[in-house]
């Protein structure tokens, strides 16, 4: 319709409908694809759903690419949200308040998602996930509101590489052949032992504790660097050569990630640094292609599916947590699951499923309702 039309046309539509795909994907995207391979149980499936599993340490799967897209997404939109927020005349402390205060709002709901309302404190999770994106978006932004291009690659390349010496080379007391990037050796796990309270994710740490959240700003940094390319005029007005930049610039990352992942593995739980780059260049070369497609070509049709959920993504990640989707699965769609082979099951279950959350997330777009944080 004309009034949805609007709601995104002063959006990057393609940005929202990558947020989208990626959030679909913690909505029960990754469960269904999971699920295929318990009725065809082909090599392309059984691969298939291996990706949809976290590496257990060192490595990468599909997986593990998810949460960094996301900030990296988060990343992005900020040099567009601050360019219309000086066009509203708004000072530069007044903008400080406003990232600030963002930073620790996801902190705060993160620390909700993780049970903060129990009230047990001693055995309450910090960190958190939407904790990370806070920091790291929050960090990133005030470091780009303060630097023009070439010092916000400084701070990026300083970030990475003062994470990976830290790591390497702090004196750390060690017990007896436990390596400086054993799950039991490293500085992240010291950090978060002597300084993050309650209990960890990890076991001796937590994936998304204190030390290693500096790489993650550089996730971060790297998304804003992208967002102010995007915006750019001048010999960049052209989104084809834009999109051809970016995938250039995707394949220079992703050579750096690997080649440095010789010293210092790619390696989710402690969000290396070449994690960052090669993650970095997955989600460049991702927001690419969307680019190119929805707001270059403007092939559009498509993305409604897709913007529902980026445009409300932390509703819906919220929603699952204190909303039983799956109680309203069973009670609707219960008859038909019964029906089906079992074998097919968990394949309905996830489609049920994804319907209803995607059907949740409609209906909050057509009465212009979304969770601005």
């Amino acid at each position: 319709t004309k009034q949805m039309s609007d709601r995104t046309s002063s959006r990057l539509l393609s940005l929202d409908t990558l947020r989208g795909f990626d959030m679909l994907m913690i909505m029960g995207g990754s469960g269904l694809l999971g699920s295929i391979v318990l009725w065809c149980p082909t090599p392309f499936f059984q691969a298939l759903a291996e990706q949809t599993h976290h590496v257990g340490w060192n490595g990468l799967h599909m997986q593990d690419c998810i949460f960094p897209l996301f900030l990296f997404i988060a990343g992005i939109s900020f040099p567009f949200s601050l360019e219309k927020q000086q066009a509203n005349g708004y000072s530069e402390s007044r903008i400080h308040r406003k990232v600030i205060i963002r930073g620790l709002v996801l902190v705060f709901l993160g620390m909700l998602y993780n049970g903060l309302l129990q009230l047990d404190f001693a055995h309450q999770r910090y960190a958190s996930v939407l904790g990370r994106i806070g920091l790291a978006w929050m960090f990133s932004a005030l470091i780009f509101m303060h630097t023009k291009t070439a010092g916000r690659v400084i701070w990026l390349i300083a970030l990475l590489l003062g994470y990976y010496l830290v790591m390497r080379f702090w004196p750390l007391e060690r017990p007896d052949g436990v390596g400086w990037f054993d799950p039991d050796g490293t500085v992240a796990r010291y950090m978060d032992q002597k300084f993050l309270p309650g209990r960890f994710a990890g076991g001796g740490f937590d994936a998304e504790g204190l030390f290693s959240t500096v790489p993650a700003i550089g996730t971060a940094m790297l998304g804003m660097l992208t967002g102010c390319f995007v915006k750019k005029g001048g010999a960049f007005t052209n989104g084809s050569r834009k999109t051809l930049i970016m995938i250039g610039a995707a394949a220079v990352l992703a050579v750096i990630g690997l080649l440095w992942s010789l010293v210092f593995p790619i390696n989710k739980l402690m969000w290396t640094s070449s994690f960052v780059c090669v993650v970095g260049a997955i989600s460049l070369l991702l927001f690419a292609v969307f680019y190119y497609i929805v707001d270059v070509r403007k092939w559009r049709r498509w993305t409604l599916f897709f913007s529902v959920i980026g445009m409300n993504s932390i509703t819906i990640y919220l929603a699952q947590k204190f909303i039983s989707f799956w109680h309203t699965d069973g009670a609707i769609f219960g008859g038909i699951l019964n029906m089906v082979p079992p074998d097919m099951n968990k394949t309905f279950s996830w489609t049920f499923y994804i319907c209803l959350c995607w059907g949740f997330l409609y209906f909050l777009y057509r009465k212009n309702v979304f969770l601005k944080v």
